[in-house]
C-alpha cells in the first residue's frame, strides 16, 4: 500500500493529473486505509503500546498530518494547497523499507561514526570558506556582485568553487567587467584556480578520505579480530610444544 501510494502521488506531479477526481479520491482512500491500520494497531496493543515503538511514531505523524486533507471532501475551504503539501509527505513512510537491507545496522553505525571522526575536519572546511567568502566580497564586489554582492552571496559563491562548479565561469565574469589590463583580472585568474585546488580538491578529498576510513572500519576490525586470534592460537600451540 505505501509502495501503491507512492505511485500514486508521482503520477498526480503531472500536470494532466493533477485535477483528476478519480486520482483525488484514490489518495483519499490511501488516507482513510492508513488511518484504519493505525486504529487497529492500537486496539490490538493499546496506545502505550503502539506508541512505544520508533516505527509506529513515525507511522502515526504522517498519518497525523494527512488527515486533514480529508476536510475538503465535506467543506469547501479557499485553499487547500498546504493540505496537499501535508499529504505528499505520506511518501516518507517508503523509508521505512530500508530496514530490509542487509547489515542496515552497522551501515547506520558506520556512517554515525564517520560523521564523528570528520566534524571537525568539515568545521576548518567552513571557517576557510567563510574567511575566503569575506576576503573574496570586499575585492570583488563592485567587480562582480552578483557573486560577491554581500558576504551572504559570497559564501554561497566560494562553497560553489569548492565543488567544483562557477570555477571558471566566475572569474571570466569579473574580466569582463573590469578594465583591460587591469590587475584585478589577472589576480582573479590566479586566485580562483587556488581556492578551487585548496578547497574544492585538497579539502574535500580530505573529508572523503576520513568519512570512507571510518565507514570500512567494521571490515579492518573484523580481520584484525581474526589476526589477533590466530595469535593466540599460535602462542597456545608453541606452549605445548615447549612443555612437552
Amino acid at each position: 500500500m505505501i509502495i501503491a501510494n507512492s505511485l500514486l502521488l508521482f503520477l498526480m506531479g503531472f500536470e494532466e493529473a493533477r485535477n483528476d477526481l478519480i486520482l483525488d479520491f484514490i489518495d483519499h482512500s490511501f488516507t482513510v486505509f492508513f488511518v484504519i491500520e493505525v486504529l487497529v494497531k492500537v486496539h490490538d496493543r493499546s496506545w502505550k503500546g503502539y506508541i512505544a515503538e520508533a516505527g509506529n511514531k513515525f507511522d502515526f505523524f504522517l498519518v497525523a498530518i494527512s488527515v486533514p486533507s480529508l476536510v475538503e471532501i465535506f467543506i469547501v475551504l479557499p485553499d487547500v494547497s498546504y493540505l496537499l503539501a501535508f499529504r505528499l509527505l505520506r511518501v516518507l513512510r517508503i523509508l521505512r523499507f530500508m530496514r530490509f537491507i542487509p547489515n542496515l545496522s552497522k551501515m547506520l553505525e558506520g556512517i554515525k561514526r564517520a560523521f564523528k571522526a570528520s566534524v571537525f575536519v568539515m568545521l576548518a572546511l567552513f571557517i576557510f570558506n567563510v574567511l575566503l567568502a569575506i576576503l573574496s566580497n570586499h575585492i570583488f564586489k563592485d567587480a562582480a556582485p552578483e557573486y560577491f554582492g554581500n558576504p551572504l552571496i559570497s559564501l554561497y559563491s566560494i562553497f560553489q568553487i569548492f565543488t567544483l562548479e562557477g570555477w571558471y565561469e566566475i572569474p571570466d565574469a569579473i574580466v569582463a567587467n573590469v578594465a583591460t589590463g587591469s590587475w584585478l583580472a589577472g589576480f582573479a585568474r590566479l586566485y580562483f584556480p587556488l581556492i578551487t585546488l585548496s578547497g574544492g580538491i585538497l579539502g574535500f578529498s580530505i573529508v572523503n578520505a576520513i568519512f570512507v576510513d571510518e565507514m570500512t572500519m567494521d571490515n579492518n576490525k573484523e580481520l584484525e579480530d581474526k589476526i589477533d586470534s590466530l595469535n593466540k592460537k599460535v602462542d597456545r600451540l608453541l606452549k605445548r610444544q615447549g612443555g612437552g
